[in-house]
């Protein structure tokens, strides 16, 4: 029985690809699939279709990847002979699933899931997560994410990184209860040494990323 895979891909806004026009709920077939050279391909790590399609022009979908697959070695992308196209997903969801992306693949640092634990990133290409509250995550590498995505979350970053947040509404005094919690969206910037600054400690409110003040410690 052949693979049938997970993945995310990136169109742009009007759903093409390398001009080739997709709809969502069908199903596409080409004859051959070699990573970067055919094939249609897709991330099964979320975040690293930002590298392929930047968030700001493009749109994102959950994806079906089956028949010959030919994957890579630097990053998550999958060549596919066969491909259907699901859901849309912003950038949120995409947020939601690289998290789940790495939980099942690799052992989280001690605490990173706690209140006011703590991940970091320090490899090339890695990714580290902080889900309690008032974790903080931080990305040592240009080319690592750190991810906080619990509420009053706290990250930081060298130059080229890239750092997510989430903003959150509820009730302040019960925030030990995350399932009361509703998400009102998240962003992503990338450490660029003026307007966000190498190892500064950024949260979001009120919709904005914002530099971490004693109020929010």
């Amino acid at each position: 029985m052949n693979e049938v895979i997970k993945s995310y891909k990136g169109f742009n806004r009007d759903l093409t690809c390398r001009g080739k026009q997709y709809e969502v709920g069908k199903e596409y077939e080409e004859d051959r699939a070699q990573s970067c050279e055919c094939g249609m391909h897709a991330c099964e790590y979320p975040l690293d279709c930002f590298s392929y399609y930047d968030p700001a022009h493009s749109v994102y979908y959950e994806v079906e990847q089956s028949g010959d697959l030919s994957r890579r070695g630097d990053d998550s992308k999958v060549a596919s002979t066969k491909m259907k196209i699901g859901a849309e997903i912003n950038i949120a969801g995409m947020v939601k699933a690289s998290i789940n992306y790495i939980r099942e693949r690799i052992k989280e640092e001690k605490g990173s899931d706690d209140d006011y634990g703590a991940s970091s990133a320090t490899g090339n290409c890695g990714a580290s997560s902080a889900t309690g509250y008032k974790g903080a995550s931080s990305a040592k590498d240009p080319e690592s994410i750190a991810i906080a995505w619990g509420y009053k979350g706290r990250v930081s970053g060298v130059k080229g990184s890239f750092l997510v947040l989430a903003d959150w509404e509820g009730n302040e005094s019960e925030y030990w209860k995350p399932y009361t919690w509703k998400l009102k969206g998240a962003k992503m910037v990338r450490v660029d040494g003026e307007h966000i600054k190498e190892n500064t400690w950024y949260t979001m409110r009120n919709g904005k990323i914002v530099e971490v003040t004693e109020d929010d410690r």
